[in-house]
């Protein structure tokens, strides 16, 4: 009786053909992952966040359009921080929050501890769809006011919202209610902006404008403070998502 070695051709067309069915079902399971994940994101009132933060953009835009001011690219930074802030708030904050989600999430994964995974890549989907709107806010204002470096922009934009969202993260798996974590977040961020006048041209200041060159400081000290200020915010942003993970991965039950 005829028998194929395990090096025939037949054979090898049979396993290439298995790898390629299993790439493809992989392929399917990670599109529905990410899919049913951007619809949490999207889900209940982010879009009134969303319309909120191009409303302030516009308005913003119309102001500088119709006076007689110049902006600069300084000017253009700190009117973006803002529509930043809302677009990151509700995803961040409340796509954890959810009992129906969460009963998904222990059908689907079984194992509690892998809860936190997932998060992680809900989280990394909304600071990329952060970036996404802020590069499309650039380029708006290339179009309607005045022509910057879009990618230098953004760049310097995710220091500090990266560095919020990441906290609200925290805050959100160490209160454990959604709720409460908007609100302790809501009083953070006024501290911050009360501090950032003080403080304006200080490493501290989390809200420090790399646009904003100070007449009366060297360039060379600006760009070290510049710089430790950057390090800081990175430093922070890393230490708040896996202090949040530690946390995702010893809770229970999210309320």
């Amino acid at each position: 009786m005829f028998e194929h070695s395990p090096k025939s051709p037949l054979k090898r067309g049979l396993n290439k053909k298995a790898y390629n069915m299993k790439t493809i079902e992989q392929i399917k399971l990670i599109t529905d992952f990410v899919r049913y994940n951007v619809k949490i994101i999207f889900a209940n009132k982010f879009i009134y966040f969303l319309i909120a933060a191009f409303a302030f953009f516009f308005m913003v835009m119309g102001i500088m359009l119709f006076t007689d001011s110049s902006p600069d690219e300084s000017d253009i930074y700190t009117s973006l921080i803002f529509p930043g802030i809302l677009i990151l708030f509700y995803p961040v904050i409340y796509i954890i929050q959810s009992d129906k989600d969460t009963r998904m999430l222990e059908i689907l994964f079984g194992i509690p501890n892998y809860r936190y995974k997932v998060y992680l890549v809900r989280f990394a989907l909304s600071v990329l769809l952060l970036v996404s709107l802020m590069f499309l806010m650039s380029w708006l204002t290339v179009f309607l006011v005045i022509k910057i470096d879009v990618f230098h922009m953004v760049y310097e934009l995710m220091y500090c919202l990266l560095f919020l969202a990441s906290l609200a993260f925290l805050l959100t798996t160490l209160i454990k209610n959604a709720s409460g974590a908007a609100v302790v977040m809501v009083v953070l961020g006024l501290v911050f902006l009360i501090l950032a006048e003080p403080l304006q041209y200080s490493k501290w200041n989390i809200f420090l404008n790399p646009f904003n060159v100070p007449g009366d400081m060297s360039y060379t000290i600006w760009q070290n403070v510049l710089y430790q200020n950057r390090m800081m915010l990175i430093i922070g942003s890393l230490i708040t998502i896996l202090w949040s993970l530690i946390n995702l991965q010893r809770r229970e039950k999210f309320v």
